[in-house]
């Protein structure tokens, strides 16, 4: 099978996961009429790259089957205009009731993720809970990664959160606040930490990049989503 006819073959099998919502490696090579082995090369493959999830089919007697379903970065593989709609509906927020509450209606939003995610991060070292944040995002669609990066003479440790797409890219580039919020989020998530924006895609560059540091200072309280 040529290059080209893997890469179709995973589109249908992407496509098919859209439109029925989960289905088994034997049920997708019945639909698509590929043999089972090459199924589940391709299934592994589409796995690896973060478009796919699966879990075990409950029930069931012999081999035990797993159902593979779409992972929010799969999704992103079809288009959709929900962002030229987020774009339209904040014009005429901000038409309707001004730019500054527009703003303040976004910033509650990035605040209540951030207090989400530090539910979901717990506590433990700065370097964990990174590596946990990192995943999170992942799960959200975002091609995201983290390396430490080696601290400056007595320094404490630094590490580099890159994220290689953006899920808000249309609406950043009319609204670039919004970047700014997704910066004070991470801070707010990452409790008692510096964050510093190093990469902006909004800015040109190819990615988003935000070095991370435990701050010197005592963590402040737990700020409040209104």
């Amino acid at each position: 099978m040529s290059a080209l006819q893997q890469a179709s073959t995973k589109h249908d099998i992407l496509k098919y996961l859209l439109q029925q919502g989960e289905a088994t490696a034997q049920r997708l090579a019945e639909a698509l009429g590929i043999s089972p082995q090459a199924t589940r090369r391709h299934l592994k493959d589409l796995e690896s790259e973060g478009l796919i999830l699966h879990e075990a089919a409950r029930g069931g007697t012999g081999r035990p089957q797993h159902l593979y379903r779409l992972s929010p970065a799969g999704r992103s593989q079809f288009p959709d205009n929900y962002d030229e709609f987020a774009v339209d509906l904040l014009h005429t927020l901000t038409e309707t009731i001004g730019n500054d509450q527009v703003q303040s209606l976004l910033r509650q939003q990035w605040v209540r993720k951030a207090l989400d995610y530090r539910r979901h991060l717990g506590a433990g070292n700065l370097r964990d809970r990174v590596a946990r944040l990192v995943d999170l995002r992942r799960a959200e669609g975002y091609m995201a990664e983290w390396e430490a990066i080696e601290p400056e003479a007595e320094g404490k440790p630094r590490y580099l959160l890159v994220e290689h797409n953006c899920a808000i890219s249309t609406v950043a580039e009319s609204y670039p606040g919004v970047c700014a919020h997704e910066l004070e989020m991470f801070a707010i998530a990452l409790q008692g930490c510096k964050v510093e924006r190093t990469h902006w895609i909004v800015g040109g560059e190819h990615r988003c990049g935000y070095s991370i540091q435990e701050s010197e200072a005592t963590p402040t309280p737990a700020t409040r989503a209104n």
